[in-house]
């Protein structure tokens, strides 16, 4: 059984309701849809900081806490962990608020890499920061 919790401050980068077209026939949310979210909100953080398109390389350390259920609101919160010449890597946290009981349960989280890249999809430098 997972604790409820609470989301960590500030706003997150990603939040959605988990629809029924994303879920399986037991009413639980595909592992796969979560994992697009995370990404997405990965991405926005990504591409914040090295100012254009990111392609996404790696992802590590994903363990699936609890279920998403249809209706629940999924919150993905994003955070710049480590840069690299060209590399970003960025820390990601889901949380659902249930629907049925409107209590907060952190859901999974994981480790993203994304690297920058040019028009023609090379990696590239990241801009230095102001």
């Amino acid at each position: 059984m997972t604790e409820a919790t609470q989301e960590p401050g500030g706003i997150p980068a990603l939040r959605t309701i988990a629809m029924p077209r994303d879920a399986n026939a037991n009413g639980d949310i595909f592992g796969g849809w979560l994992l697009s979210q995370m990404d997405l909100a990965g991405a926005v953080v990504a591409q914040e900081r090295c100012c254009g398109r990111t392609a996404t390389v790696a992802v590590e350390g994903m363990s699936f806490l609890a279920p998403v259920k249809v209706g629940d609101t999924v919150s993905c919160h994003a955070e710049l962990v480590h840069t690299g010449r060209s590399s970003m890597r960025v820390r990601i946290r889901a949380y659902v608020r249930r629907l049925k009981d409107q209590s907060v349960v952190k859901v999974t989280e994981g480790l993203f890499t994304y690297v920058a890249i040019d028009d023609e999809g090379r990696s590239r430098a990241l801009p230095a920061l102001p």
